[in-house]
């Protein structure tokens, strides 16, 4: 299926590695315009030697908070405007409940929900200019299914999927969806850190259905937090 991308311009953010990689390759695939960030500059880098096309390199840390108005200026500049945001950052260390301190939730809250709140802000003008976007949250199947041992990540992305869905409901009539993807356990550096073993997810699989909701054939989904878990969440809702 063509997807209808094809030169649209596309910033993916946290895409050295992992599932903001595997987004960034299948939009590049898919003919975007893309521009990736990441802290670490030499692996970045090399993540653009190996994407389709000349991706614009923007070595940054997004939780940082002037971070993404740059972000999206230097991709403007680069490609002369924006159509669709890819919002991801890393997780935060594990801690049950009632281990959590407030310096903890404060570094969660600003990495895993104001990081992309921020990034959605300065993006919008370039989106609603144009009469059209995308924008993808990548957030966790905790949205869904709290983690027992990850409740900084339950809390910060439970927060931004509040957010997010009343944000899409004021985006969907300039043509802006807004969606979560909430991943189970892929075969990421983040998901080895944390020790887990088993069946894992394919981060280009999972990046092939992010591009699927940026595409000019999903124009009506909005507001919704899709499970990209195999079947490992167990709720009903």
């Amino acid at each position: 299926m063509d997807l209808g991308i094809d030169g649209k311009v596309a910033l993916v953010t946290a895409a050295s590695r992992g599932l903001g990689r595997g987004t960034a390759a299948a939009l590049a695939a898919e003919g975007c315009r893309v521009a990736i960030c990441a802290r670490d500059p030499e692996r970045l880098a090399a993540t653009a030697d190996e994407l389709p096309g000349e991706p614009l390199v923007l070595p940054e840390d997004v939780t940082e908070p002037s971070a993404p108005r740059r972000l999206v200026d230097a991709t403007v500049e680069r490609f002369g405007g924006l159509d669709i945001l890819v919002a991801n950052a890393g997780g935060p260390p594990r801690a049950r409940a009632l281990e959590v301190t407030d310096d903890g939730m404060m570094d969660a809250v600003n990495a895993n929900m104001l990081a992309s709140i921020r990034l959605v802000q300065a993006s919008l003008p370039h989106l609603r200019s144009a009469g059209w976007g995308r924008i993808v949250l990548i957030t966790s199947q905790a949205v869904k299914q709290p983690i027992p041992d990850l409740a900084y990540s339950n809390a910060a992305r439970t927060g931004l999927w509040a957010w997010a869905k009343t944000a899409a409901g004021d985006l969907i009539d300039d043509g802006i969806t807004l969606n979560l993807l909430c991943p189970g356990l892929h075969a990421t550096d983040r998901v080895a850190e944390l020790g887990h073993r088993g069946r894992l997810g394919d981060p280009e699989d999972f990046g092939r259905v992010a591009a699927f909701l940026c595409s000019v054939h999903v124009g009506f989904l909005s507001g919704a937090a899709i499970q990209i878990d195999g079947a490992g969440t167990l709720g009903l809702l």
